[in-house]
């Protein structure tokens, strides 16, 4: 309970269902990086977890598709740190941020109309444009 990573007042994500690994972190820094494992990657399945209502998997699935494997995995990863700790919270946090991100629901979208004053400019200004092009045309000799 107490590891437990909570995203919202609704939804709380329990540790077990969390995958996290360390491996070596890539680029510069020495003999440091060289040795340690401090790349830290968390591993947690959309598709599968019964932590989600319905409503949640679809919105989370439709909003983070892009990120979300072919199994039903997102995956957060962190290396920016040189400690593995560090590194794990960067990532956990990172994770309850995309997230609560992810569990905005979608603005309805007002219809609208213009404006009669809107339409009226608009068939003006296409009339002056038809007047502009047909007097672009070929001028007539006067012999």
């Amino acid at each position: 309970m107490a590891d437990d990573l909570v995203i919202n007042d609704n939804l709380t994500i329990p540790d077990g269902e969390l995958e996290i690994t360390a491996s070596r972190s890539s680029g510069p820094g020495g003999q440091h990086v060289n040795k340690t494992d401090t790349r830290i990657q968390v591993r947690w399945n959309v598709r599968e977890s019964p932590v989600l209502s319905d409503y949640q998997r679809r919105l989370l699935m439709k909003n983070l598709s892009p990120r979300v494997t072919e199994a039903g995995d997102l995956l957060i990863a962190s290396d920016s740190h040189r400690s593995q700790k560090r590194n794990r919270d960067d990532a956990l946090q990172r994770l309850a941020a995309l997230l609560r991100e992810a569990l905005i629901p979608p603005k309805p979208r007002k219809k609208t109309r213009p404006s009669r004053a809107a339409k009226e400019k608009r068939l003006q200004e296409k009339k002056q444009r038809s007047q502009v092009k047909q007097k672009r045309g070929k001028v007539q000799d006067s012999d």
